[in-house]
Parts: structure tokens; sequence; C-alpha cells
């Protein structure tokens, strides 16, 4: 479905002519995606802004010297690390003090990060402040800006977890101002311990894999058992994935993704779907499984197929659901219990099954929830209630299979655009398209990055988050 002001905004004649007649119209930028499997140095050339002074300098530099960035840091106090590493990369650090403002350095920056894990009170906000504001203006359409902190819960006084709360709305804030150029702004809250799993969490975060996601807190931990290697390349080479409602959509657009990254990709649908559920399993190199999730010997029947076809699976993808939309005085019981099943109970029956022996240790569990399902929506109970119970479910699921080294977070998309939401009426759907700090919708390869990301090893310190692919959504997210 056509996007007619994401179209009007790429014509620079029509772009200059709607400003220069001040008319109240959204022109919301080109998002920069990732196109092709991951490659070892998504930052390659580019100019990364680094400032704070808090205990993550090592890490930071690491990650963004193997990852092919060039370093710029707002401090003399942060070169340390970064000029060891970069001697040996070839990629030195270089000191900047206020950016000198002219055409030569206009738009020069293609990333910011900010390293708050030494944040004690808000009386030092001052320095998130003072990093950030007089460098916005050179930011690069598309750019990144990644705040990262300790959670506020395990601070150690009051003014310290008050600082390191208000991070949170400073960044969602920030990513509503910036949006419009496409400029995503996210944050990284890293649990005591866990400080050597940030690197693929930030690496994801300041990549174009991660179009949709802005305005979001992601909980790094050390939950999860995790022993094994982090491979930047084709990271899901010889894993197993099984995704349901794999025939359209997102599902179609994740197993396309994942088989790229070197997945053998199980495609499940319903098997009045067969056929698109075979095209897309031979576009891939994948297999197909065709079931019901709905039926209740579908959780036997998938672990069983998934034993002998394939020894077992090494990462589980709930895509499938369904809507049944209506006012709850006038749904009938029905439509209620559908999607309840469907989209929650049915998610809980076969991961269960699974756990008992056919999901691998250091597995992945990604499981689909929405918006719908954080902020509710009118006509919805029955739809947000399945995906606000997934919520629950997979911070339940996190605790509990943490010592098996597998990870289970939930995906909860915005407005996306795919062939439930071209049904739409025309005024709501363009509405639902301008709801968001991008100012459009984001497509199914948007969310499927997001889930191809929380399934590789480099993901193993995300475990019970609840990420929002929304586009920094303007209500409820």
């Amino acid at each position: 479905m056509s996007d007619i002001l994401l179209d009007l905004a790429q014509n620079p004649r029509a772009r200059k002519l709607i400003q220069s007649a001040g008319l109240p119209i959204p022109m919301p930028a080109q998002l920069l995606r990732q196109r092709g499997p991951a490659v070892e140095r998504p930052l390659m050339d580019q100019a990364v802004l680094v400032g704070g002074n808090g205990e993550l300098t090592a890490v930071i530099a690491r990650t963004l010297i193997i990852a092919g960035g060039n370093p710029w840091l707002a401090a003399a106090q942060l070169e340390g690390p970064f000029k060891e590493l970069g001697e040996a990369y070839g990629r030195l650090p270089k000191i900047v003090s206020e950016p000198e403002l002219g055409e030569n350095t206009k738009a020069s920056l293609s990333s910011m990060v900010f390293d708050a894990t030494g944040l004690q009170s808000p009386a030092e906000l001052d320095a998130v402040y003072g990093f950030f504001h007089p460098w916005l203006s050179q930011l690069r359409k598309n750019a990144r800006i990644v705040v990262i902190a300790r959670p506020h819960e395990s601070a150690s006084s009051a003014p310290a977890a008050a600082a390191r709360s208000a991070l949170e709305g400073f960044t969602r804030s920030l990513a509503k101002e910036l949006g419009k150029k496409g400029i995503n702004a996210n944050l990284i809250r890293v649990e005591e311990g866990a400080d050597d799993r940030v690197a693929g969490v930030l690496r994801f975060l300041l990549s174009p894999a991660c179009t949709f996601v802005t305005a979001q807190p992601i909980t790094v931990s050390g939950a999860a058992k995790f022993d094994g290697e982090v491979s930047w390349v084709r990271p899901l080479a010889g894993k197993v994935a099984l995704i349901t409602g794999a025939a359209r959509g997102i599902g179609a657009a994740t197993a396309e993704i994942m088989a790229a990254e070197g997945a053998h990709v199980v495609c499940l649908d319903r098997p009045e779907d067969d056929g698109p559920a075979s095209q897309i399993a031979r576009k891939i190199g994948g297999s197909v499984l065709l079931a019901d999730v709905s039926d209740p010997e579908a959780p036997t029947s998938i672990s069983r197929a998934l034993k002998e076809q394939h020894g077992g699976v090494d990462i589980v993808v709930h895509n499938a659901g369904v809507t049944r939309d209506k006012t709850l005085a006038r749904m009938k019981q029905a439509l209620w219990d559908q999607a309840i099943d469907i989209n929650l109970a049915a998610v809980e029956r076969i991961t269960t099954e699974l756990l008992k022996g056919t999901l691998n240790d250091g597995g992945r569990i990604v499981n689909l929830s929405s918006i719908a399902g954080i902020a509710g929506n009118v006509g919805q109970t029955n739809y947000a209630a399945s995906k606000s119970g997934i919520v629950g479910l997979t911070k339940f699921l996190a605790r509990h299979v943490a010592d098996r080294g597998i990870t289970v977070n939930a995906i909860a998309p915005g407005f996306i655009e795919t062939r439930l939401t071209a049904a739409i009426p025309v005024m709501i759907r363009e509405a639902g398209r301008r709801m968001s700090a991008l100012g459009q919708g984001g497509q199914p390869e948007d969310v499927g990055q997001a889930i191809n990301f929380l399934c590789t090893p480099a993901a193993a310190g995300v475990t019970g988050n609840i990420i929002r692919v929304c586009g920094g959504a303007l209500i409820g997210a």
C-alpha cells in the first residue's frame, strides 16, 4: 500500500513547495533499512560521538571500533581504551569540543552514544544536556542515538535512582523530537555483572536493522546462562527456527531474514495456507509444517515433527494471530474465544510442550504482542487482552528457563504495512501512520529484523523484555 506523504517527501520540488507554503503536512523521512544479511562492520567509516563518564567506556570502545566506526570523543579522559584499540585497528579517536558550525561540518555525525552508568544524582543530568545540546544539529538523517545506564531498581540511593529513571523520559522524548529526520534514540539498561553482554545490543541499536525501533528501553542482564561464542556474520548458521504464521506478512519477512542469516526455517501455517507457506519455504530453502495452532493436538504434533525431521528446534517465533474486532457490547462469545485461544492460549500450550525436550538448551523464544496490548484499543478488548497476556507469559517464562540458557522476549509491533492494515478505512489508516515519531508505518521486515536480533547469540543478555517496534508511537508506547 503506497504512502502518499512518504512519496511526496522524496520529491524535492513537492517538499519545498509544501514547506514554503507553510502547510501543516508532515514530511516523513525515507528510512534507512538493512538490505541483505548482517555484515562484520555495520558502522564502517561512520563518525560516532561518545560522551559520558561511566563504567562502560572500554566496552563502548571495543564495540564501535570492531564495528568499523570512527570514534569522536567529547572528553579527553575517554581516550585511553579508544586509543589502545584504535591503534590496532587503524581507527584512532578524535577529541572534539563543540562543533564548528559551517557547511563542511553540517550533518557529519552518524551516531551518538552517551555512557550514563556513572550518574549518581539529578544534578549530574547536566552532563546529558551538555553532551547532546550542541551536537544535535550535526546529526545526519537516519542517525542513531543510544544512552547507556544502570537500572534505577538497583540504585543504592534515592538521588541515583531518580537520575537513572530520568533517562527513560529523556530518551523517549528525544526520539520523538528527532523522528521526523528518521533518527532513532534508545536506552540500554545494563545490570551489574552484564557488561560483557552489551556489545550485541549496542551494535543492533546503531545499525540499519533497528529502523523502526525507537524510544525504547532495553534491559541487558546476566539472567540467562550463556557460554557460547558470538558471531557477527551468519549468526544463525546451523540453527533450526520454527515460525508460526509464516505464510504472509511479518512471518514471511522474518523467515527470509533468518534464512539469510543461516537458519533452517520451518514455516508453520494452517493447512488452508499450504500454497503460500510452501512458496516461502521453497524461496528460502526451508521446510513446511502445516498445523492449526488452535487444535488441541497441535502442540504434540508440532513437537513430534520437529524432533523427527530436525532433531529438535533452537528458535521458536510465535507469530500466528488473528483479530476479531467488535466493541465488547456487540462481541459474540465465539469472537472472544478465537482471539484469546489463538493469540494467547495456543502460544502457552505449544511452548509448554516444546520446553519438555524439543527446544534445545540455549534456545530462543520470541512472542508477538502488540502496542494494542499495552495501550488498549477501541473494539479490541479480546485482541488487547490476548496480547497483554503475552507480556505476562513472556516475563514468567523468561525467569523459569534462564538456567537452560533459553531467552524469552516479546515484540510489540505498532502500525505495520500489511494486508491487514491495508484493509483499514483510509482515514484511520492515515492517522495510524502519522501517530509515531517517525511519522509513517513500518514494514514487515522492520519487525523481522528485531525478531531476528533477539534470536542471535549476541542477544544472550536480553530476556524478559517487551520491545516495541512502533516507530516511537505517540500514544501508549
